[in-house]
């Protein structure tokens, strides 16, 4: 499959595998049962998800 490159400001195209691995974690979040949009935004698997994105994102 051909996929397009996005050269321009904004958004870039992602590796076919990085999308591959979000769309499953989405559906099945680490074998979890629940996908990601299921989840209770209390609950122990998403506060992991935010506190992780927090750790990755605070040097920035």
């Amino acid at each position: 499959m051909n996929r397009p490159y996005n050269f321009s400001a904004g958004p870039a195209a992602m590796p076919l595998e990085v999308l591959q691995h979000a769309a499953a974690e989405i559906s099945d979040w680490q074998g979890s049962g629940m996908g990601v949009m299921e989840m209770s935004h209390r609950g122990k698997e998403f506060i992991a998800i935010h506190d992780k994105a927090l750790q990755i994102c605070a040097p920035c």
